[in-house]
């Protein structure tokens, strides 16, 4: 079996593992030590020697005993762990039950704030690296360290069994998973900073977490609406940009690149989401990018059922960043005017102060109302604005353009 083969399955049974090894020990900290170690040992033998017939066990066996080992060298606890080594670990022993969705719910722990809980699930669930997600979001590996320790602290004096929740509270931690990874998605989609637009291996990550979920709660429709907007979203990966890596706009992409098979997949999960009982923000999200993905050209887009679709998200989930896109939608379908109507309606909100994303969607307005002085003020302000580069260089491209 190849390297990179290898590679995608440690990453699968990553989360596993830890999840039996923490349900069996409960300590979290040392437990996910000790997994690293096994999945560090594997990645050295098993390209060379063949993967094991049961690598799940394999794995839960070494890390067993990597545990076993920091637990004899403790000295304050050396009698309750000689007798935790007494009991030697086979790979029968391996419980047949994935606890992946326990140990991700136990990531979002409702006590970290979101940066926290992105950071803890990157490292214990995806499985990568402090230096890794320390590079993707552009820290010092010494603060990404710090800020996963804490968590993992805040997370332990909270006391939270390592146990599914019931009922509305389940309900409830749902919806704090998703947001995660939807963050984690975003993150990957459009880097918030830095010299490149997309950072693949984070979106890809968050699209594996999420196929997990799924596959736990098939029968989930905000599940599944997640799950296709990352697909939907991410099947323009190829397209967003130039091999220069300057941005590409939507309207100016060559549709006939995108990833076909992401779009039908996704398709399909957004009719099967939107069948059921409830209606969630991230299915209508969904339904949004599959109206986008139908339009074979950008001037075949149906912008009233894009509106529509908006307008019923501004009501179940009322967020700035909705009303910006609606804003744009509104102007496809009435002029605009209209859309920089609804955009003064932004101008009083804290968190759009000063935003890229209201500078550049209104100047892309006032552009198409003829008023180009406007349009290269709001440009020059809304690049100022971006820590990202490659959306620098293209707002700052739109400013020369209708200056000339």
């Amino acid at each position: 079996m190849t390297a990179p083969v290898v590679e995608d399955l440690l990453r699968e049974l990553t989360p596993q593992v830890l999840g039996a090894l923490v349900r069996r020990h409960g300590r979290c900290e040392g437990c996910e030590d000790a997994v690293q170690e096994a999945v560090l040992a594997a990645a050295v033998q098993w390209p060379a020697e063949g993967v094991p017939d049961n690598p799940r066990g394999w794995l839960l066996t070494v890390a067993s005993r990597r545990l076993i080992d920091q637990m004899r060298s403790d000295h304050a606890r050396r009698e309750r762990e000689s007798a935790t080594a007494a009991v030697e670990v086979t790979p029968e022993d391996v419980p047949d039950t994935d606890d992946t969705l326990v140990l991700l719910f136990l990531c979002c722990h409702p006590t970290l704030t979101a940066a926290s809980q992105v950071a803890l699930t990157l490292r214990a669930v995806g499985g990568l690296t402090t230096a890794e997600i320390a590079r993707a979001f552009l820290v010092p590996e010494a603060t990404m360290a710090a800020r996963i320790s804490r968590a993992k602290q805040r997370v332990k004096a909270a006391g939270s069994s390592f146990s599914l929740p019931d009922g509305a509270e389940l309900q409830e931690r749902l919806r704090v998973v998703l947001h995660v990874l939807y963050l984690i998605f975003n993150e990957g989609y459009t880097a918030s900073s830095g010299s490149e637009l997309h950072r693949a291996d984070l979106a890809n990550e968050a699209i594996r977490l999420t196929r997990m979920v799924h596959a736990q709660l098939p029968e989930d429709g905000e599940v599944a609406g997640l799950l296709a907007l990352m697909l939907l979203t991410h099947a323009r990966r190829e397209v967003r940009t130039t091999p220069g890596g300057d941005l590409v706009p939507l309207d100016e992409q060559d549709r006939t690149k995108w990833d076909r098979g992401l779009i039908d997949e996704g398709v399909g999960l957004v009719k099967a989401a939107l069948a059921g009982p409830a209606l969630g923000p991230y299915q209508l999200q969904a339904a949004i990018a599959a109206t986008h993905a139908d339009a074979a050209t950008a001037e075949e887009t149906d912008w009233p059922q894009v509106h529509a679709l908006y307008l019923i998200l501004e009501r179940i989930a009322p967020n700035p960043m909705v009303t910006l896109n609606r804003a744009i939608a509104l102007a496809e379908t009435e002029g605009p005017a209209a859309g920089l109507a609804l955009l003064s309606t932004l101008d009083g909100d804290e968190r759009m102060a000063g935003h890229h994303r209201l500078l550049s969607v209104r100047a892309h307005l006032l552009e198409k109302t003829g008023d180009t002085a406007g349009a290269y003020e709001h440009y020059r302000r809304a690049a100022k604005s971006t820590a990202s580069m490659a959306e620098q260089r293209y707002l700052e491209s739109r400013a020369s353009r209708v200056r000339a």
